[in-house]
């Protein structure tokens, strides 16, 4: 299934649902002002604005984003609430101290973000980070939690939800142990459009397969683990990207043989993209113009962040490349 584009279907009850979670959840109310820097074709975004409406709150809404404009605005319209995905609040911070202006309005984000860029801004705001796991097709939210009290989870399942992990065959996995994370609850999504197939495959057992590995621990916090291999995903920014997408138009360049595209830990994006090729005999090519080449064919957040050029990739028997071979040596984190 991996690069194959699915709609979730979303209803009104799922939206209501997510809404209250989230309104209980950050205490909204008609005093408070979100700053909507996400586009609405994100769940985040969508769902961020919608409970806002629910609660009576401001929404001040962003054309594109731009880390000045955020800055002024937050100050302006005393911005109270955001949600975030790597490397938006770490702008933000960089524009505030740059200008100095009031920022301290922000006592509540929620997202996904690295611990250096979390802790710097609870130390300037004296606010509250809350870190989240959820898809499009839990309406956004599965769990929440506020960093400070377990340092790197996604927090705890919410509170008409229910969490499980599950091995290979569908048993579930006591605390401590990996496994798929299978969701429950009135915000989950109701299938795939047109596509009954995946629907009852997502669904067997009467939970939502996420195809994203976890672990909880004894405290109930869960802690993400990636992806299913068969589900391969990187998400830079908070967006999607399927290795196969990127792989195709890679594989289009005359010079490159095979390539292996996985994410890697990134600085500013939290997760990169890397591709890993192995080329034709011939004149060297240029990293740079590989990441041109794919950006001009594909949108521009999918082109790799980082390229290396390798005599030869590992096999498998089939000939294709392996996988878990070429990112146990080249998966680190880039110098």
């Amino acid at each position: 299934m991996g690069g194959r584009p699915r709609g979730a279907l979303l209803s009104h009850g799922n939206l209501i649902w997510a809404d209250m979670h989230l309104d209980y959840l950050f205490n909204l109310s008609s005093t408070d002002v979100h700053l909507g820097l996400l586009p609405l074709f994100h769940v985040g975004g969508l769902f961020m604005a919608t409970c806002s409406f629910h609660a009576g709150a401001l929404n001040v809404n962003m054309r594109k984003f731009d880390a000045a404009q955020a800055v002024r605005l937050i100050s302006a319209k005393k911005v109270s609430v955001m949600f975030d995905f790597a490397p938006i609040l770490a702008s933000i911070l960089d524009q505030q101290e740059q200008t100095g202006e009031d920022i301290h309005s922000l006592q509540s984000i929620l997202g996904i973000e690295t611990p250096d860029v979390i802790e710097r801004y609870q130390r300037l705001t004296g606010g509250t980070f809350h870190c989240i796991y959820g898809q499009t097709e839990t309406s956004a939210i599965a769990t929440l939690g506020r960093y400070n009290d377990q340092p790197g989870s996604a927090g705890r399942v919410i509170a008409m939800a229910d969490i499980r992990l599950v091995d290979e065959n569908d048993r579930p996995l006591p605390a401590g142990e990996v496994g798929e994370i299978t969701v429950k609850g009135p915000m989950v999504f109701k299938g795939y459009w047109n596509l009954p197939e995946d629907t009852a495959q997502a669904f067997r057992g009467g939970w939502h397969h996420t195809g994203d590995l976890g672990r909880l621990d004894e405290d109930g916090f869960l802690w993400y683990e990636g992806r299913k291999a068969e589900k391969e995903l990187i998400k830079p920014g908070g967006e999607n990207v399927y290795p196969v997408e990127v792989e195709k138009v890679i594989l289009a360049h005359p010079r490159v043989a095979q390539v292996v595209v996985f994410g890697v830990p990134d600085p500013k994006w939290k997760e990169g993209i890397k591709a890993v090729c192995q080329l034709k005999p011939g004149p060297d090519l240029d990293p740079q113009e590989l990441i041109r080449f794919v950006g001009e064919r594909i949108a521009s957040y999918k082109k790799p962040q980082y390229v290396e050029f390798v005599e030869e990739l590992p096999q498998r028997d089939d000939g294709a490349p392996d996988r878990a071979k070429v990112k146990a040596l080249y998966g680190g984190a880039p110098s």
